[in-house]
């Protein structure tokens, strides 16, 4: 049940910031905030992808990146998916993320988790499998929900 509420409220979060007049502004400022999940709770993050170019470099020089879990196809009932930090500010957060993408295992329903422990152990149990893309973002936790 507190799994269901989170993922709904979660879902309603991201339909408000998402109808809200930032998407059509430049992601350089507060058009790229979007929610994301940090150890059960959610903040809001400022989120934007750097050059393709700068991916793989980024990716090749630096080591110490954190990793954004995300789940393009989404939950059940057309909510999104909302994104799952490893870390935030004090915490070894390091401005830089790699994407990592969630994919739920046949006979397991796609569900909200909602920090990288949920995420991680849910690989170890096979309900998703985790694969990295080459995608890098810069990303700042720019306060509480």
């Amino acid at each position: 049940m507190k799994r269901s509420l989170i993922a709904a409220a979660a879902g309603l979060m991201l339909t408000a910031f998402l109808a809200g007049p930032g998407l059509a502004a430049s992601e350089n400022g507060s058009g790229g905030d979007m929610p994301a999940f940090y150890d059960g709770q959610i903040f809001t993050i400022n989120f934007k992808e750097l050059p393709a170019g700068g991916e793989a470099a980024t990716l090749a020089q630096n080591k110490s990146i954190n990793t954004i879990y995300m789940s393009d196809p989404g939950l059940p009932g057309g909510l999104p998916f909302v994104s799952v930090l490893d870390a935030i500010q004090g915490d070894g957060f390091n401005p830089l993320w790699q994407e990592v993408q969630i994919t739920f295992t046949a006979g397991h329903t796609p569900r909200q988790l909602t920090s990288d422990t949920d995420v991680l152990a849910a690989q170890a149990s096979g309900e998703i499998t985790l694969t990295p893309t080459t995608e890098v973002y810069r990303c700042a936790v720019v306060g509480p929900k």
